[in-house]
């Protein structure tokens, strides 16, 4: 599992209703006050015996629960791996945002000229890797390959010129052996920040062709955190499944420093390879590459 808050939520209300300084039976959950709950409650829940792991790399986190789970793949760890991310809105989370000046009181509105900041979500999700094998090679969506990187710039800028960023694209289209023209659509971070849309949006400039189309789907739910990772891995899978690239919600006038193939409408399209960035606090980022079992 991904998350960046995990029971910061319960924790917090925990910290309110101290008594004497000390936890209140109600609150003396430790199992629920740990950075691992969701894993923990997710075996609980469904029975699984297997390793777990969570992953906070702020918002890459549920991203790289998919380079995780192929590897446990490919050393025979496991023989599949459920794979999700969840993130619930808390006061460390709204006030820590805010003090950044990072929140916007406007609608998100990614790479348009006039946005402002970022709108916070809640989501969850989830998905199941599994080897290829015969009987199902000619059906449902592959990860072609991952790409993931530190640059460690700065606790919550991206590196100016998008190092990291562009290494973790480099790196997932190097194992998915797939040339930058051969992807058809790049669900972007896109968080609304000025900075974010401007650095990931010149960064696709220069590494694919114009035909490559791109767009941030933040608008249409917020930026949900740990939780972006993999809410936007399923939508890109299933932009590639059904043939209809979502549209950037709110885009009324593109940056004028950007020059990307981007629509605010949803869009037909059959695609064959598709790409999906996620980019956190601290240099933290993740790409994934999908394609039909097929391709």
């Amino acid at each position: 599992m991904g998350s960046s808050t995990s029971s910061i939520d319960r924790t917090e209300t925990a910290y309110l209703h101290l008594q004497d300084g000390a936890l209140s039976p109600e609150f003396q959950q430790p199992t629920v006050h740990n950075p691992h709950a969701p894993s923990l409650f997710m075996a609980h829940m469904t029975g699984i015996t297997g390793p777990a792991m969570t992953i906070n790399t702020a918002c890459s986190s549920s991203a790289k629960v998919f380079a995780t789970g192929a590897r446990w793949l490919a050393t025979g760890l496991v023989d599949a791996v459920l794979v999700g991310g969840v993130d619930t809105l808390c006061l460390s989370v709204l006030h820590g945002f805010h003090s950044l000046q990072l929140i916007s009181p406007n609608q998100c509105k990614p790479l348009d000229q006039h946005r402002d900041g970022i709108n916070l979500g809640e989501a969850s999700g989830f998905a199941i890797l599994v080897r290829p094998n015969e009987e199902h090679a000619d059906t449902g969506i592959r990860l072609l390959g991952y790409g993931e990187s530190s640059d460690a710039h700065h606790m919550s800028h991206p590196h100016p010129d998008g190092l990291g960023a562009k290494l973790s694209m480099q790196q997932a289209l190097t194992m998915s052996g797939l040339e930058p023209e051969r992807i058809d659509y790049i669900n972007l971070h896109g968080t609304s920040s000025r900075a974010n849309d401007l650095i990931e949006g010149k960064l696709i400039e220069s590494m694919f062709p114009p035909s490559t189309q791109v767009s941030s789907t933040k608008a249409w739910m917020g930026h949900t955190l740990g939780a972006a990772g993999i809410t936007e891995a399923l939508i890109a899978a299933d932009a590639l499944k059904r043939g209809v690239i979502p549209g950037s919600l709110n885009l009324q006038e593109l940056d004028h420093e950007l020059d990307v193939s981007v629509q605010s409408d949803n869009v037909q399209k059959p695609m064959q390879h598709v790409m999906s960035n996620s980019f956190g606090f601290g240099g933290n980022n993740c790409t994934l590459a999908f394609g039909h079992c097929e391709a």
